[in-house]
């Protein structure tokens, strides 16, 4: 893949990022879907499940940088959490939500169901992240359950 492409890639990924409401910006949890369900349960109630489209994964690693991991080691001296780590891995957790979405619809799902994570350290300082889950298609078969807000089209 060239430079270009690269940098093509990059810059339409950053058009893609969710405007984070400000009443939530504090909430590190907040990702954006694009209408796919996400659920860690086996089904969506209310919904059957019309075509499984297999596996999906989203992989991150994240690094420390040199100045955060010393303030890390003081910090950890006195106690506490670290904020700068917590942060990083809420992040590199949005990260790999947003890479399961996208495979979920380039697949033309509208949800991941049994959706599941893995985090670990790889080495010094490095640190991963993977969510992982099944692709499908869902449709509503019980009118009397609230339709889920990801698929409510505005």
């Amino acid at each position: 893949m060239s430079n270009t492409d690269n940098r093509a890639l990059k810059e339409a990924a950053a058009q893609q990022q969710a405007e984070v409401p400000y009443h939530i910006q504090d909430l590190h949890c907040f990702t954006e879907t694009n209408g796919v369900i996400t659920t860690t349960m086996f089904d969506v109630p209310g919904y059957r499940v019309v075509r499984v489209l297999g596996a999906v994964y989203g992989l991150t690693v994240r690094s420390r940088n040199w100045a955060a991991s010393l303030g890390m080691v003081i910090k950890s001296i006195a106690g506490g959490e670290l904020k700068w780590f917590t942060n990083m891995l809420y992040n590199a957790r949005n990260d790999a939500i947003s890479r399961i979405v996208a495979e979920t619809q380039s697949r033309g799902g509208n949800a991941v169901i049994c959706l599941r994570f893995d985090a670990g350290e790889l080495g010094g300082g490095f640190a991963q992240v993977c969510a992982y889950g099944t692709a499908a298609i869902v449709e509503k078969i019980d009118d009397t359950v609230e339709t889920h807000p990801q698929l409510v089209r505005k």
